[in-house]
């Protein structure tokens, strides 16, 4: 039904980022996580079951077609259809922009810029030059850190609209501590707000033990500290 689209996400070569920030606490408000996680065949049919809620990962997850960024909605936080629509990465493999822009849209409930953090994020990763599709998750929140966002209306990088810092959870206990979303916890689940636009569903959610999984597959979990 959905085809094949972009990704873009690269593991770390290294893991001293979680090691370094390690998350240690639960979050004080809810939070929005930025996963950074081997991405299936199996995700790009989501499934709809008799309560209008899409599914992926269950079952047989299939090969894996790369590495994707995607960020999962907090409680409290809602994602207007508007922004579904905008957060559209297309043919390049831009989602740590899009996946670590979406969460400061939920917080800021202001529209980014997704292709200016995920240029600006090439520029300082760990890989020479910039002539490459991909970045790290950990590049995006340096972006967000030192320069800010770039607001999609006005054009202007706002260093105010971008993050104090950001923390690494290690467990699906961790990642549902940071959403605080009740229907979450009861569905044993997570809610993911992908970047493909209106070209695949709005809302999907990932089971426990599919995250589980995808951790433990050099998966990241990246929570962000609001300036």
């Amino acid at each position: 039904m959905y085809a094949e689209k972009q990704l873009g996400r690269r593991p770390p070569t290294d893991w001293k980022h979680v090691e370094k920030f390690p998350l240690t606490a639960t979050p004080a408000a809810p939070t929005p996580v930025v996963l950074g996680i081997n991405w299936y065949s199996n995700f790009d049919e989501p499934n709809l079951d008799s309560k209008g809620r899409y599914w992926i990962g269950v079952g047989n997850l299939g090969p894996i077609r790369g590495g994707h960024c995607i960020c999962a909605k907090s409680s409290g936080h809602p994602d207007l259809i508007g922004w579904w629509q905008f957060y559209d990465q297309g043919q390049e493999g831009a989602c740590v922009g899009f996946g670590t822009a979406r969460a400061q849209s939920l917080l800021n409930r202001t529209r980014y810029d997704a292709f200016w953090t995920y240029n600006e994020a090439k520029k300082i990763d760990e890989w020479p030059g910039e002539d490459y599709d991909g970045t790290s998750v950990r590049a995006g929140f340096e972006v967000e850190r030192t320069l800010g966002l770039k607001r999609a209306r006005s054009g202007l990088v706002v260093q105010g609209d971008g993050i104090a810092a950001y923390r690494w959870a290690t467990t699906v206990k961790m990642v549902h501590g940071s959403l605080q979303s009740p229907l979450a916890d009861s569905l044993g689940a997570i809610p993911l707000l992908n970047s493909w636009g209106t070209a695949y569903p709005h809302i999907v959610w990932l089971p426990d033990e599919t995250l589980d999984r995808l951790l433990s597959e050099d998966g990241e979990a990246g929570l962000i500290t609001d300036r």
